[in-house]
């Protein structure tokens, strides 16, 4: 019978308890309670942490492009002293360069002056040289000339005066 009965009380109910309109009052008044409960637990408790945490992201992020903005800086200071840096040391390779071959050029050009003067010196004495051999040639054709013209006056059967052949090989040789 008990299961009868407790079938009887099942058939009988309304149905669900929420749709049941004479709870409702208690079920609004819960609903505000539960509400307000969320609202300052939100409020006090987890709204004041989030916001900290964006506020400190927030500033995270400042100070990080603060310090990117520094550092971007420095690299252009940093890229403006090497590229001054390789300025200067391009002038002074050049400066360097122009220095070695002022340096080379007075060194060839004292060279060159030093062989001119040699190969002057040389040529001078070649001159001599030439001189003398054209000297010594000419007495030795003189010579030869006054020798030949003797032996061939012979030759032919006559007597040579050296005083004469002497002056006609002289005025031969004078054009």
């Amino acid at each position: 019978m008990a299961t009868e009965t407790h079938a009887a009380e099942v058939a009988s109910a309304p149905g669900m308890p929420q749709l049941d309109f004479s709870n409702w009052g208690n079920q609004i008044f819960w609903l505000l309670v539960t509400l307000v409960v969320i609202y300052f637990v939100l409020s006090r408790i987890a709204l004041p942490r989030i916001a900290a945490v964006l506020a400190e992201r927030q500033g995270t992020i400042t100070n990080d492009i603060a310090a990117a903005e520094e550092l971007k800086a420095k690299a252009a200071e940093a890229e403006e002293a090497y590229n001054k840096a390789l300025v200067d040391a391009r002038a002074e390779a050049q400066r360097i360069v122009a220095e070695a071959k002022a340096e080379i050029q007075a060194d060839l050009d004292a060279a060159t002056a030093k062989a001119d003067a040699e190969i002057s010196a040389k040529a001078a004495e070649s001159e001599k040289a030439i001189a003398e051999i054209r000297a010594g040639a000419v007495d030795s054709i003189r010579e030869v000339a006054a020798d030949t013209a003797n032996e061939i006056v012979s030759a032919l059967g006559g007597k040579a005066d050296a005083k004469a052949v002497t002056a006609a090989v002289e005025a031969r040789m004078k054009g």
